[in-house]
């Protein structure tokens, strides 16, 4: 019986072990404590720098609307005044820094008729005295600046598309991506048709005899320019108002079946296209001295001065398609 009974040893090794179960669980229980503490003192933490964020961000929206407030209240009392006075003197300003400028070149120049002036030297004396030889061409001027000088006509043609490009960039009013009119285009067609004429008879029977002579007088303009004065840019010119004029009579309709937006694109790449690779072989023959098959022929004749006249045609055939195009588009925003 007594060795079932634990002994006194027994006992207080057991309340030993449990003591120590005791301390171990009130260790943990403190670490908890002390974790969910940090925890929440991070917490706190991180809430007053969030408030702290949030308030300088309110202070700094005050103070700007505060700011504009300001702008706004001195703009419409004395600072519209004070703008529109600082403006009006920068512009005198610019005018007379550009017009003494422009008044102190004009002293620096050559008296007219100087036989020292740059202007006459032996460039001036070539296109003169060998220019027909060279290039076949009567007129000296189309001779000059459709062969002597061809790369900057190529580059004034040029600018004349790069200007249609951004015109119609900003201008046309395209359709949806389903192929259908967008409510602006079909706005802008009846605006456009609102104010166009109804079978105005004066006006179309005026265009329809006006039209034809004024297209032939374009073209022959165009065709006769490497023989008197006239060429593309001139020629160009007149088809372009004459094209305008047909459109004006007849409306969009009636022009739409033989200038659209597909023509304006096909003629006018062609035209580039042919003036710059034309030139380009009359560029490579004459730099390399090489035999062009491309004769000047007879001075005189309608079929004469090489590539002139082609030239011609192409640079014709640009500006009159430019100034419909400028035309339509500023009218309507499209054709």
């Amino acid at each position: 019986m007594n060795s079932s009974k634990p002994s006194l040893k027994q006992k207080f090794t057991a309340w030993l072990e449990n003591a120590s179960m005791l301390d171990d669980a009130m260790e943990k229980d403190l670490a908890k404590g002390s974790d969910l503490k940090a925890q929440e003192n991070e917490k706190a933490v991180y809430e007053a720098w969030e408030q702290r964020q949030k308030n300088r961000h309110d202070t700094a929206v005050q103070e700007e609307h505060a700011l504009y407030e300001r702008i706004h209240h001195w703009t419409m009392t004395g600072g519209a005044k004070t703008a529109t006075i600082l403006y009006r003197l920068f512009c005198i300003f610019v005018c007379l820094a550009v017009t003494a400028f422009m008044l102190m070149m004009v002293l620096d120049m050559p008296a007219y008729g100087n036989a020292n002036s740059p202007v006459n030297n032996e460039v001036s004396a070539r296109y003169i005295e060998k220019g027909m030889e060279e290039t076949g061409a009567v007129n000296i001027v189309a001779g000059m600046i459709l062969d002597y000088r061809a790369f900057d006509t190529l580059g004034e043609s040029t600018v004349l598309f790069i200007a249609a490009c951004a015109v119609l960039t900003l201008l046309r009013i395209d359709l949806n991506r389903h192929g259908l009119p967008t409510e602006e285009l079909i706005a802008a067609e009846a605006d456009d048709r609102h104010h166009e004429p109804k079978d105005d008879v004066i006006l179309q029977r005026s265009a329809a005899l006006l039209v034809p002579i004024i297209l032939l007088f374009g073209i022959y303009i165009i065709f006769n320019g490497h023989l008197s004065p006239g060429g593309g840019f001139s020629g160009g010119a007149i088809i372009g108002a004459g094209m305008i004029l047909y459109l004006n009579a007849f409306g969009f309709k009636a022009t739409g079946k033989i200038m659209n937006f597909r023509v304006f694109t096909v003629i006018t790449f062609c035209s580039l296209m042919f003036y710059g690779l034309a030139k380009t072989y009359s560029f490579f023959t004459g730099a390399n001295h090489l035999h062009s098959i491309i004769s000047p022929g007879i001075p005189g004749n309608i079929f004469s001065a090489g590539l002139i006249l082609p030239l011609n045609i192409a640079v014709g055939m640009v500006v009159a398609c430019t100034m419909y195009v400028f035309y339509a588009l500023f009218r309507k925003g499209g054709m």
